[in-house]
């Protein structure tokens, strides 16, 4: 199945995407997270193109062709929703399927509650509805603080967003030092052996940085989740444009939670997919209340639980496309 790639520009921002399958298709959008690219879902955009689908990946803003910003506020989520709303009207589609993973679950949380007659339907992995979108009022209530007390963890397994606000320089400036080895490093599969254990971005502020304030470790690629071409392309988007604007989606947790406030309902009536995955310890939603919210609001949700970590559309992309499948199947006609 043949990939295209692609730009559409407004006065306000230049997307790049990926997109294969008949433009007369039912249209999946599919968005990527931190510190991601639209190849993030190579897996999913030739398998539903082939099953007829048009199916359009792009490069989230501050990633990849897409275009940079300097200033943390541009990476505000009603910032990013207005660039997927302007990249549907560019392409003529009125209504698609959403899904999205990290970041993109944010963003595709937050076009389902502000642009529902936007949405046939929505998918997202790992991050549920109601938590990183709604800023620190969405993540905090719902820490388990048997595992992560308070006076030890104030943020939980968030206390590495709690670094980005801190120090953001020092931060950003680390990964900018081996964007190859950041790569490297994040990419790589679930394992079991972390279960009941604290997460190690709690230890973040602890330790003083993402890596006790050492450099970034070089670690083999993890084969089972990327290829040396992946990795590669990973590590050049990533050395060209560097981590200012993907480490400034985490400073924005103020200005997305008026953003959600602004929203005349929070209650979601299209059909909604999520993911979970069982070895994020992170996006952990298993064994803790983070999907609480999400149970209450979406009044047609089904859930399903792949044994991944958190890279879950890269790590069993087979399974994560035969439960979309499935679903979409289902619930778009």
């Amino acid at each position: 199945m043949n990939i295209q790639s692609r730009f559409t520009t407004s006065d306000r921002h230049k997307s790049h995407f990926l997109t294969a399958g008949p433009e007369s298709g039912t249209p999946i959008i599919f968005v990527h997270g931190w510190p991601e690219l639209s190849i993030s879902w190579r897996h999913q955009l030739p398998h539903f193109a082939e099953q007829g689908y048009r199916t359009i990946a792009p490069d989230m803003r501050g990633y990849g062709e897409s275009d940079v910003y300097p200033t943390h506020a541009a990476y505000a989520q009603r910032e990013v929703v207005a660039d997927m709303l302007e990249l549907v009207d560019a392409l003529g589609i009125e209504r698609a399927v959403w899904v999205g993973h990290d970041w993109g679950c944010a963003t595709v949380w937050q076009i389902a509650r502000h642009h529902s007659d936007r949405c046939l339907a929505i998918a997202n992995l790992c991050v549920p509805y109601y938590t990183i979108e709604a800023g620190w009022e969405g993540l905090l209530p719902y820490v388990d603080r048997e595992r992560y007390p308070e006076d030890e963890y104030p943020a939980g397994q968030w206390e590495y967003q709690r670094y980005y606000e801190e120090n953001f320089a020092e931060a950003t400036a680390a990964f900018d030092a081996h964007p190859a080895r950041m790569a490297a490093l994040l990419f790589r599969k679930g394992s079991p052996d972390g279960q009941g254990q604290i997460a190690g971005t709690a230890l973040t502020r602890k330790q003083g940085g993402w890596f006790g304030g050492g450099e970034v470790p070089d670690m083999p690629r993890d084969a089972d989740v990327l290829s040396e071409a992946d990795l590669q392309r990973y590590a050049d988007a990533l050395s060209t444009n560097r981590f200012f604007g993907p480490d400034s989606y985490y400073m924005n947790h103020t200005d997305n939670a008026a953003y959600t406030a602004e929203a005349h309902t929070h209650g979601l009536e299209m059909p909604v997919l999520f993911l979970h995955a069982r070895y994020d310890y992170t996006c952990e939603t298993i064994h803790s209340r983070a999907a609480e919210p999400m149970r209450r609001y979406c009044a047609d949700l089904k859930e399903k639980v792949v044994d991944s970590g958190h890279w879950m559309a890269q790590e069993k992309p087979g399974e994560v496309n035969a439960h979309l499948t499935d679903w979409l199947r289902e619930q778009v006609k």
